[in-house]
C-alpha cells in the first residue's frame, strides 16, 4: 500500500463519512427542535434529566480510554505527509484541517448525541451487547421513529471501520519500517520496494487484522475490552510523545542557530501548545490511574466488588501504561542508550535537499501576491 492507495482509499471513504456526518448534523438539530415524526421538542432536555455527567467529575475521567480510542489516527497525517510531493504546501493545510474536521465530525455530532440520547439508555455500549446498535447515532435516529435510516447508518459505520483498517495498516507498517531502519525492531522490516512501500512491514501489520475473526467467539466482549486497554491509553503516550518530541525539537533547532523560516510547517499555538498538549495528556493518565483503583460502578449488570474484580478493572483501564514503561525502560537498560542533549541532535539525517534559500524567496513573493480572502483561507485552513 503507498501513499497513493492510502491516499484514494481514504479519499472515497472520507467522502461517505463526510456526507453521513453532514446528513447526521443536519437531522439532528431537526429532530432536537421538534422535527421529528412525533412533533416534540427535545432542547437540552436529557442534560437535565439524567443529567448531563453520569457519575460527574469521575464519570468523566472513565471514558477518557474510549475517548482516546476514537480520536487516534488524526496523527497519520504527519506520516503521509512525508511521502508527499511537497510536503511545505500540502503538510501545513492538511494539519490545520484536522483541527477543523474534529471540530465538525466530533464535537458537534458528539454534541447533538448528547442532546438526543440519554446516558441512561440501556442500548448503549456498556449497558447492553457492544456492537453496532448500540451507536448512539443508530439510537438517535430509532428514537425519532425513522425507518430505514439506521440500517444506512450501520452501512456508514462498517465503511468507517473499513477506513480504520485502511489507515491502521498503512501507519502501523511506515511506523514498524522506521523502527528497524533505527535498529529498533527486526531488519528485515525496513524493507522497501521500489515504489517505496514497505511491503513486509505491511504484511505484519495486516496479518493483526485476523484478530477480528475473535468478533465470531464467545468471548469476544472480552477481546474488545482487552484490546482497547492496549490501545486507548496507547493514544494518550502517542500524543504526549508528540508533544514532547516538538518541545526538545524547537529547543535543538534553536541552540543550532537554525531559523524558524527554514520549517515547513509551524504549529499556530507553538512550544506553549505542545506544553499545555503534554501536561493534559498526563493529567488523562493520573485521571485513569485514579478510574483504576477507584472504579465507577456500571448502572447496568455485576457490580466491580472483591479483589479480583478490582484487578482486572484497574488493569483493563491502565493495561498501556506498564507495557510502555516496561517496553522503554528495558530497551533503556538494554541498549544503554544516552538522553540526548538538544545541541547534540541530529537534524540533517532524512532532510530533503533543496534550494532552500531560492524557496523561501519563490514562497514570500508567492504570499505577498495572495489577496486578503486567501490570506485568511490559508491562515485558518
Amino acid at each position: 500500500m503507498g501513499v497513493k492507495g492510502y491516499g484514494e482509499a481514504e479519499f472515497v471513504f472520507s467522502i461517505i463519512k463526510v456526507i453521513a456526518v453532514i446528513g447526521f448534523i443536519i437531522l439532528g438539530i431537526i429532530l432536537n427542535v421538534g422535527g421529528g415524526q412525533n412533533g416534540d421538542y427535545v432542547g437540552g432536555r436529557y442534560w437535565a434529566n439524567p443529567g448531563a455527567f453520569n457519575n460527574g467529575f469521575k464519570g468523566l475521567c472513565s471514558v477518557f480510554v474510549i475517548a482516546a480510542f476514537a480520536f487516534a489516527g488524526t496523527e497519520l497525517v504527519g506520516l503521509a505527509a512525508a511521502e508527499t510531493a511537497n510536503p511545505r504546501k500540502s503538510l501545513p493545510t492538511a494539519v490545520k484541517q484536522v483541527f477543523w474536521r474534529i471540530c465538525l465530525f466530533y464535537i458537534v455530532s458528539l454534541t447533538l448525541v448528547g442532546l438526543l440520547v440519554p446516558y441512561s439508555d440501556p442500548r448503549l455500549i456498556g449497558q447492553s451487547t457492544s456492537d453496532a446498535k448500540a451507536s448512539p447515532f443508530v439510537i438517535a435516529i430509532k428514537n425519532a421513529g425513522i425507518t430505514g435510516l439506521d440500517s444506512v447508518m450501520n452501512v456508514v459505520i462498517m465503511i468507517s471501520v473499513l477506513s480504520v483498517g485502511n489507515s491502521a495498516v498503512y501507519g502501523s507498517s511506515r511506523t514498524l519500517a522506521a523502527l528497524a531502519e533505527q535498529g529498533q525492531a527486526p531488519s528485515w522490516l525496513a524493507y522497501i520496494d521500489r515504489q517505496g512501500r514497505p511491503l513486509k512491514a505491511i504484511g505484519v501489520a495486516s496479518a493483526f487484522g485476523f484478530l477480528a475473526f475473535l468478533a465470531a467467539t464467545d468471548k469476544d466482549d472480552d477481546a474488545f475490552v482487552w484490546m482497547q486497554a492496549l490501545s486507548g491509553l496507547s493514544s494518550i503516550f502517542t500524543w504526549g510523545s508528540i508533544c514532547l518530541a516538538h518541545i526538545r525539537f524547537r529547543r535543538a533547532w534553536r541552540s543550532q542557530g537554525r531559523s524558524l523560516d527554514e520549517l515547513a510547517f509551524r504549529s499556530q499555538v507553538g512550544v506553549i501548545g505542545s506544553w499545555i498538549g503534554f501536561l493534559f495528556n498526563v493529567l488523562v493518565i493520573c485521571a485513569q490511574f485514579w478510574i483504576g483503583f477507584s472504579p465507577v460502578q456500571p448502572r447496568y449488570g455485576k457490580p466491580i466488588e472483591g479483589t479480583s474484580a478490582l484487578v482486572q478493572n484497574f488493569f483493563e483501564a491502565y493495561l498501556a501504561v506498564p507495557v510502555v514503561l516496561l517496553c522503554y525502560i528495558v530497551y533503556k537498560v538494554v541498549y544503554r542508550t544516552p538522553f540526548m542533549r538538544s545541541r547534540d541532535m541530529d537534524l540533517k539525517t532524512g532532510v530533503r535537499q533543496l534550494n532552500l534559500p531560492q524557496l523561501l524567496l519563490d514562497e514570500k513573493f508567492e504570499r505577498a501576491s495572495w489577496p486578503k480572502w486567501k490570506k485568511t483561507y490559508k491562515f485558518l485552513c
